[in-house]
């Protein structure tokens, strides 16, 4: 992140989650979609349920059994859990965007391109959203 930074993409699952399981058969394998991130993000694929310790920017997080889920998912969702969430991270100073539920290739190519071409920030998703044509096929 310090010498080529991007934004972060985490797809945020469970083992136990139908639709997190389609999500990786139908959207996260297109090979557009693939090739994009790639290039332009740092892809992490996290499962909430992790039992491991995981620390993001100096601070350290573990697994919750109150909530049967990791710290980390509870701060990267807001405490919204909800599987599948896909969170982008624009940059270092950016709190996570979190976008739950499960997520077409026409869906997942405007909200991606929208954070890989830095238009978060600059302007609103709905108008970014409205004007673009997906065309991943």
């Amino acid at each position: 992140m310090k010498t080529q930074p991007r934004p972060i993409l985490i797809d945020l699952y469970t083992d136990w989650c139908g639709w997190c399981k389609m999500m990786d058969k139908k959207t996260y394998s297109h090979k557009d979609l693939i090739r994009y991130v790639n290039e332009k993000f740092y892809a992490v694929k996290l499962n909430a349920e992790t039992r491991a310790g995981l620390t993001w920017k100096g601070k350290n997080y573990v697994f919750n059994p109150q909530y049967k889920t990791h710290d980390l998912a509870i701060y990267l969702t807001g405490g919204e859990l909800s599987y599948p969430t896909t969170v982008f991270i624009p940059d270092t100073n950016s709190e996570p965007q979190p976008i739950a539920g499960y997520l077409e290739v026409k869906h997942m190519e405007t909200i991606t391109t929208y954070f890989g071409e830095k238009m978060y920030g600059k302007q609103p998703f709905e108008s970014y959203a409205r004007r673009y044509k997906p065309q991943w096929k």
